[in-house]
């Protein structure tokens, strides 16, 4: 199998891409140690992407019913609470990897994500595509070490001490302003005000960000006011883009239901895979789509000459996933019984949101996409030092004398003046 296409698959494909980089300086590599005796490699971070592409259509299968546009970008969202797994313990940690289909061994995870971050990260690149990872703790809150050792090791993830007890909306800004940054401007305030707050102890954040130009651009001359069925009873007049000269050559395939176009990205490293129903029936198409089928579709294309017509667009979109990765199977993260011990040593954080935001832009030139994952953990109720509770038997009350081992009633009584 071509890992190269599946990490394309990551980016593109349950909707894509995204985080930049911090203005023009490219983020550290990180230098995973040797797995099995041999050097990360894109021949071996099968088991992450395997696991992204999974979680990107089983996302993908939940926000499909909604009317609107969908894209968000399922590497961000999965390298996020991958970092928050990191710390997950117990039917926590079960729950997350069930969801996000971790690999369950440790080293290999670990450095598979490392791997990746890499690749995503190379240098002297045709294109602009970047990721950054961020850790945000409240100041003096007794963190373990070590969970931090491992986010920074494998994920890149540096930890910046805030105050979120005394200073939330600073802390806010200052998270949205790295979220900002590190997407060229793209996604602005991630976190909206309110979410962060006294009991925030960790904001953990993902950022990623594409901008490349199309292998074969489009010639802006050529684009053309054309209809777009939205619905059979729904019609609206759209830019359309066209590629049709003898040069117009893709990879391509179709069967009896659908047509496959495959767009290369400038350096040939990343391309836009596009899925084409015959009969617009797209929530039938929706409805078949597996892994093994894109793997499938992907292996029937070949080069040809194509008359290509396709919109320009751009939108954004924002999900506040904590509903939505309950559904999916992890509800105990989000609850008082979560076990995030890995990361303090007690049970005493849970998540309280987890936010997706995404943006993308497609015209004749190329693409330019960002997305951005944060993901808010507060203190739990139970780990607040309990009050000293007050018993003043000062008015009427009942008593019972109990054999303890049967818990048989052997007396029972009520005081209404004990002064009688």
């Amino acid at each position: 199998m071509n890992k190269k296409i599946l990490i394309i698959l990551i980016l593109i494909v349950g909707a894509v891409l995204a985080v930049s980089l911090y203005g023009n300086k490219e983020p550290d590599s990180i230098s995973p140690p040797p797995v099995n005796g041999g050097g990360v490699s894109l021949e071996n971070i099968g088991s992450v992407v395997d696991a992204n592409n999974q979680f990107a259509l089983d996302l993908y299968s939940k926000y499909k019913s909604e009317e609107s546009n969908v894209f968000f970008s399922p590497y961000s969202i999965s390298t996020a609470l991958a970092m928050t797994y990191e710390g997950a313990k117990g039917q926590t940690a079960e729950e997350m990897r069930c969801v996000f289909y971790f690999p369950e061994d440790d080293s290999e995870r670990r450095s598979d994500y490392a791997g990746l971050y890499n690749e995503l990260n190379k240098k002297d690149k045709e294109y602009k595509l970047s990721t950054a990872n961020a850790l945000w703790a409240q100041e003096n809150y007794l963190f373990l070490d070590e969970y931090f050792g491992v986010v920074e090791e494998y994920y890149g993830g540096k930890v910046t001490n805030l105050d979120f007890m005394r200073k939330a909306e600073e802390s806010r800004i200052m998270i949205n302003d790295w979220v900002e940054d590190k997407t060229n401007d793209k996604i602005k305030d991630l976190i909206p005000s309110g979410v962060i707050n006294s009991m925030t102890k960790l904001v953990l954040t993902n950022a990623i960000y594409f901008k490349g130009q199309w292998a074969k651009q489009f010639n802006e001359d050529n684009t053309s006011g054309q209809d777009f069925k939205v619905t059979s009873d729904k019609i609206v007049e759209v830019s359309m883009m066209q590629s049709t000269d003898d040069e117009s050559e893709f990879n391509y395939t179709e069967n009896d239901e659908l047509q496959v176009l495959e767009l290369p990205y400038s350096g040939d490293d990343l391309s836009m895979l596009i899925f084409l129903p015959k009969d617009d029936d797209i929530k039938t198409f929706e409805n078949s789509i597996t892994v093994e089928r894109l793997i499938e579709w992907k292996k029937d294309l070949r080069e040809q000459r194509v008359d290509v017509f396709m919109p320009r667009f751009k939108f954004e979109t924002k999900y506040f996933m904590a509903e939505t990765l309950k559904e999916m199977g992890m509800p105990t993260a989000f609850s008082g019984s979560a076990d995030f011990s890995g990361m303090t040593g007690k049970r005493d954080l849970f998540i309280s949101a987890v936010i997706h935001q995404a943006f993308v832009e497609v015209n004749e030139e190329g693409t330019e996409a960002a997305a951005a994952t944060a993901v808010v953990m507060e203190l739990t109720s139970a780990a607040e030092p309990a009050p000293i509770p007050t018993f003043r038997a000062d008015h009427p009350f009942v008593f019972i004398i109990q054999e303890k081992g049967t818990g048989s009633i052997l007396f029972i009584g009520r005081v209404s003046d004990p002064s009688e």
